[in-house]
């Protein structure tokens, strides 16, 4: 991991005991897979936004015939 920073927030206890029981990691761990969620979250926005306007170039029919 790079660079560090440490921090001091405030969350709900049951908010955190959740995450926990989702993650099965501590606090730290548990953290930084929310965060790492809300990064992915912003990129698979950006993805959407490009609706499906790039064109693929390959014949979908041909490659379901080399199976």
């Amino acid at each position: 991991m790079s660079a560090s920073q440490k921090i001091t927030i405030e969350v709900p206890t049951a908010l955190l005991e959740e995450a926990r029981a989702a993650t099965g990691e501590g606090v730290t761990a548990t953290v930084r897979e929310g965060l790492r969620l809300i990064a992915s979250r912003r990129a698979q926005r950006r993805l959407m936004e490009l609706g499906g306007t790039h064109n693929i170039p390959y014949d979908v029919d041909a490659l379901r015939e080399d199976r």
